[in-house]
């Protein structure tokens, strides 16, 4: 390694500054030269109009409606619980204190995203890389976790520089924290694990990061069992343990939940989207070739007459829909198989695309496109890591990840696709671009110091 490199590298914290430094950067430079202080329709972040116009009228004393028909087909006026309540806050305080501008909300929320992301990216590792360290002497300088900071690093510059990442993040939607709150409940359940002494601390802090990520997205609630049962086996603490951060998660909810009760009428957990995603992503329209996109006019044409004829509330639409998409796929098993299966190009797509605009090829070529083979390289060096059994592998923090990875792209093969929705898993993904990358210059490195010691004698 270059003499100057290695040096830099003996202060891996000074390293892991610039590397925030050039995060927030990136970030910000997006949310101002690419989004500006406009609303608009870009690709793959319309949902930033709705969270702009929720929090407008939550502030103007509306409650969570929209003022005229909104998606996915709530009437004007009518309560919606579609869209996370967490992040619609966040708008509504920034636009209370600082006034309704999309920009100043893009710049803070790049600013926190920014520092946080990498920052997690870097813990996280480090745990995955240095277990006996316990997660201690992160930027100490010792060869004994010298080439888990090396991997550390070489993660939260990739994170960084990720197009996905910070084109997302600069964007009014929920991407860039509910990614952010997985790192961190991933690296809060790891900490646990490597504690020798758990307080009640570490399992309140980790019911606040699952509490917030779930908040952020719902569909981490399907996740949760997963990941549970990977911490009780990893761990093995008295059941008792668990009640503290699920209950925390119960609180977090619980005021929604209410909510939802008293605008609808029944009970809804949180959010009313899943029985909406379930029925329009395997609907027979499509045959068993599935399309990532339609013409938003499409999807409420979808919506049977007889249902829509009912004036159901969205709640209720939720669940009729969810109903609707049982009995499709029951009456035929196999075109729904078939469907899945389709769905595997659009998810994994890192080829550019005569229908995607520049700045969707630009960006799925230059991040996923480009770090794809070392990823794969670093799932297959990972894969290769020997255990005393097969029971120590199930407890190891790669195991998680591996879980995540799987199911979290199971559940977006079984209902929706979208690239954007495979953006979380890309995050777990870079650590393994990271791993290979540095399993690669070691290689290299030393092919190197061989042909000149060969050259030498």
């Amino acid at each position: 390694m270059p003499e100057k490199l290695n040096d830099l590298l003996k202060n891996p914290k000074q390293v892991l500054i610039g590397i925030i430094v050039l995060s927030v950067l990136l970030r910000v430079v997006t949310g101002i030269a690419f989004f500006g202080n406009e609303i608009q329709e870009l690709p793959g972040t319309f949902d930033e109009v709705s969270y702009h116009n929720l929090a407008l009228r939550v502030l103007d004393g509306h409650g969570f409606s929209f003022g005229e028909r909104w998606w996915p087909g709530t009437a004007a006026n009518e309560p919606t619980a579609h869209w996370s309540y967490l992040y619609t806050i966040f708008l509504v305080v920034l636009y209370a204190v600082l006034g309704p501008s999309p920009l100043l909300a893009r710049i803070l929320q790049s600013v926190l995203v920014g520092i946080l992301f990498p920052w997690l990216l870097y813990r996280l590792t480090f745990r995955l890389f240095a277990p006996q360290a316990r997660g201690e002497g992160m930027f100490t300088h010792s060869p004994a976790v010298a080439r888990a900071q090396h991997i550390a690093l070489l993660v939260a510059l990739i994170g960084a520089v990720y197009i996905y990442f910070f084109y997302y993040t600069a964007s009014l939607i929920t991407e860039g924290f509910y990614i952010t709150g997985i790192l961190w409940t991933f690296d809060t359940a790891v900490a646990i694990t490597q504690s020798t002494t758990v307080t009640n601390k570490l399992w309140l802090r980790f019911g606040l990061a699952l509490g917030v990520t779930i908040l952020l997205r719902q569909l981490f609630l399907l996740f949760m069992p997963f990941l549970l049962l990977w911490l009780w086996w990893a761990k093995r603490p008295r059941l008792t343990s668990f009640i503290l951060p699920l209950a925390l998660v119960a609180a977090l909810i619980l005021p929604w939940t209410v909510r939802n009760y008293l605008a609808f009428d029944r009970f809804v957990p949180l959010n009313t989207n899943s029985g909406f995603a379930f029925f329009w992503g395997n609907h027979p329209a499509y045959g068993t070739q599935f399309i990532p996109i339609l013409p938003s006019g499409a999807y409420y044409r979808m919506i049977p007459e007889e249902l829509q004829a009912q004036g159901l509330n969205e709640a209720e639409m939720d669940s009729a829909l969810l109903g609707e998409a049982l009995k499709i796929i029951a009456a035929d098993p196999g075109r729904y198989v078939l469907l899945s299966l389709s769905r595997f190009p659009s998810y994994f797509m890192f080829w550019p695309s005569g229908d995607s605009e520049l700045v969707s090829n630009v960006s799925r070529v230059a991040s996923f496109g480009l770090f794809l083979p070392f990823m794969l390289y670093g799932l297959y060096l990972a894969l290769r890591q020997r255990f005393a059994s097969w029971r120590d592998w199930l407890a190891s923090p790669f195991t998680l990840l591996y879980l995540f990875i799987l199911v979290y792209t199971g559940i977006h093969m079984l209902t929706w696709t979208l690239i954007r929705y495979r953006i979380p898993v890309d995050a777990l993904l870079v650590i393994f671009a990271g791993y290979g990358l540095v399993d690669l210059v070691e290689r290299v490195l030393a092919k190197r110091q061989a042909a000149r010691v060969t050259a030498v004698s």
